[in-house]
């Protein structure tokens, strides 16, 4: 098996708090840097009552801060939001914080609805089209090139950026940076084999990175049974049905039966923003991720679980661990 990280989304259970998510997001990134986990990634969301991490920077000082080995990071910061500067100093002050440990993920989308979107953008101007010029800004500071305003902290640290995407727009961007791509397929799954070849295709060789480097997301509700397995994974079906329909809500505790409550239209949408899943006991969870890596090619997964209960939530994780050091 490839290396495996964790992409947390610090989920807000229904009768649940932010504070009591960022506990278990810690908490997981504990259980996960004694597991083996690679990375554990923050991802930048606003608006969403199921979210937490929108402060997606501070979160990841907190969880840095409560871990030790594991290398801690964005997935990622949208930098429609942000000015590449500002981005610059906060992963800098995490850099010099957690050397050696903190990644980057930037990605294009403003990660909310059209009117949060609105009211988060640092100007008028700003938004997803100039990505590919605020990604050579932010890499110009940290480079410290000269004529760009200095990035204190930040200018001549080395925070690794990755270029997150959905379709065959940051596919692109990430092969003429010559940086790693992290590709949605844990919820957008429709372009991925594009993205991938084209990624591969078109990658020029820097000096970090001489050659390509995937990451696929890659959603995984495991249990000692399938049947359990098999309820954990409704509290996300439910979120995915909620979110599409224009009704977001915290994270619902699961639902016996749910699937076959569904009418055709939600169940096809299921089907299909959830088709990069591996629902089911340890047997079930270890032939569909050989399976998907053999597949793609992926030099490395994503792995995420929005799982209600965080024990289930764990043991989840602690599972797809087990599979991934399986000889």
């Amino acid at each position: 098996m490839v290396p495996i990280s964790v992409l947390d989304l610090s989920p807000i259970a229904e009768g649940g708090s932010a504070a009591q998510s960022f506990a278990n997001s810690l908490d997981l990134a504990r259980h996960a840097e004694a597991w083996g986990y690679r990375r554990f990634w923050l991802a930048e969301h606003h608006g969403m009552p199921g979210i937490a991490s929108a402060a997606t920077a501070v979160l990841i000082g907190h969880v840095a801060g409560g871990t030790s080995t594991i290398r801690v990071g964005a997935g990622g910061i949208m930098l429609p939001n942000h000015s590449p500067l500002v981005v610059a100093e906060q992963f800098g002050t995490l850099e010099s914080l957690y050397p050696g440990r903190i990644d980057l993920g930037l990605g294009r989308a403003p990660g909310s609805d059209p009117v949060t979107a609105r009211a988060l953008r640092r100007n008028l101007a700003s938004g997803a089209d100039e990505f590919p010029q605020d990604v050579q800004e932010l890499m110009d500071y940290f480079a410290g090139a000269p004529g760009a305003v200095t990035a204190v902290p930040g200018a001549g640290l080395e925070v690794p950026l990755w270029i997150l995407g959905s379709s065959l727009y940051g596919a692109q961007v990430a092969a003429h940076f010559g940086l790693p791509y992290a590709f949605a397929s844990h919820f957008a799954p429709a372009q991925m084999m594009q993205a991938i070849a084209v990624y591969r295709e078109r990658y020029r060789p820097s000096t970090r990175h001489p050659k390509p480097y995937v990451m696929l997301g890659y959603n995984v509700f495991a249990a000692d049974t399938d049947e359990e397995a098999a309820l954990l994974a409704t509290s996300m079906q439910q979120a995915f049905v909620n979110l599409r329909t224009g009704n977001p809500k915290r994270l619902p505790p699961p639902v016996p039966g749910y699937l076959e409550s569904l009418s055709p239209p939600a169940r096809a949408l299921l089907d299909q923003v959830l088709a990069c899943t591996a629902i089911g006991s340890r047997d079930a969870v270890a032939r569909a991720l050989r399976e998907f890596v053999a597949r793609t090619g992926a030099d490395e997964l994503m792995i995420t679980s929005q799982v209600y209960d965080h024990a289930a939530r764990l043991r989840s994780f602690e599972i797809a661990s087990e599979v991934a050091r399986a000889p």
